[in-house]
């Protein structure tokens, strides 16, 4: 498939899926959008950013469910996303959401530097920060939201990752082994399912 062809059919998908998740999303930020994923397709053959999809399934899986965020942060928030990898979920919601600050804690050096190309020709420079180490290796930047949606060894990490978050809002995403996890640690949650899913979800924990 040429690539003017994969993006449409990914501009598609966006536009036809917005509203089922109840997302405000304009024509115009579905095309900054649809640049980053030409920079997700560009390297993911090398850096293996996400696993194969097609044009819709990115749009859907990755993009608009990452973008189901939003209802969560209010204006102006900060927020660390903790093994970002391609920058999901947040670079979907730094595009979408100019007041947003995001740290992305990536610990793969080849992925930090998409990630620094990806700020730059997405215009979100001087709204993200990158923290190339672990989580737990780094003192948890100044934020109101922690989110995760898929760090390595997830399980092994969650309590740690609980711990590191401290007071912050938890937003992960994950299935019922996570709501399990989570209910295990004695974290108090509420819980969203994505639509067009039956197994992935949205968990919310307030702390405050």
């Amino acid at each position: 498939m040429e690539d003017a062809a994969i993006r449409g059919g990914f501009v598609t998908a966006l536009r036809e899926h917005r509203d089922g998740f109840g997302l405000d999303v304009s024509d115009q930020q579905v095309s900054r959008v649809a640049d980053y994923y030409d920079l997700v397709r560009v390297h993911n053959p090398i850096l293996h950013l996400v696993g194969p999809a097609t044009p819709e399934v990115f749009a859907i899986r990755h993009v608009l469910e990452s973008l189901t965020l939003l209802e969560f942060l209010p204006v102006d928030a900060r927020f660390a996303d903790v093994g970002t990898g391609a920058g999901l979920p947040s670079v979907p919601c730094l595009i979408v959401r100019p007041d947003l600050k995001g740290f992305l804690i990536e610990s793969k050096a080849k992925k930090v530097s998409f990630l620094r190309e990806v700020a730059e020709k997405c215009e979100l420079a001087e709204r993200v920060t990158l923290i190339d180490r672990q989580f737990a290796e780094t003192p948890r930047p100044v934020v109101g939201f922690v989110t995760c949606r898929a760090l390595d060894r997830f399980a092994q990490n969650l309590p740690r990752l609980v711990k590191w978050s401290g007071d912050a809002t938890l937003l992960f995403f994950g299935g019922p082994s996570l709501r399990d996890q989570l209910s295990d640690l004695g974290v108090k949650f509420i819980e969203r399912l994505m639509p067009m899913s039956e197994q992935r979800y949205l968990f919310i924990s307030t702390k405050k």
